[in-house]
């Protein structure tokens, strides 16, 4: 767990999420909000390294990832523990606000 943001594809989504917390941003380049969303999550990523993974997943490159947790509008923020959605987000997230719900999947 880098501090850094994973980009997800279909091949190593499963492998990502399997274990601990993992937040997944769903999202698109053409997307305003996505691009409102990216340095949250950029300056998210150190402060929850070690305890949480954040990972991108381009749900135009990837739409069987994006079909089978129901993602209809973007960004979608997912937290998966042990690979199991544990909560959803629509819309752009605040910083304090993803830390505080991920501190409650991490205790």
């Amino acid at each position: 767990m880098s501090g850094t943001l994973n980009e997800l594809t279909e091949a190593t989504f499963a492998a990502e999420i399997a274990a601990g917390v993992t937040l997944v941003d769903f999202w698109a380049p053409w997307c305003g909000p996505c691009r409102m969303q990216t340095p949250i999550l950029e300056q998210l990523a150190p402060q929850v390294a070690g305890k949480v993974k954040i990972g991108k997943v381009n749900v135009d490159e990837n739409p069987g990832i994006a079909g089978e947790f129901g993602v209809t509008g973007i960004p979608t923020l997912i937290v998966f523990k042990n690979g199991a959605e544990a909560e959803r987000f629509v819309g752009v997230q605040p910083a304090d606000v993803l830390k505080d719900r991920l501190a409650k999947h991490t205790a």
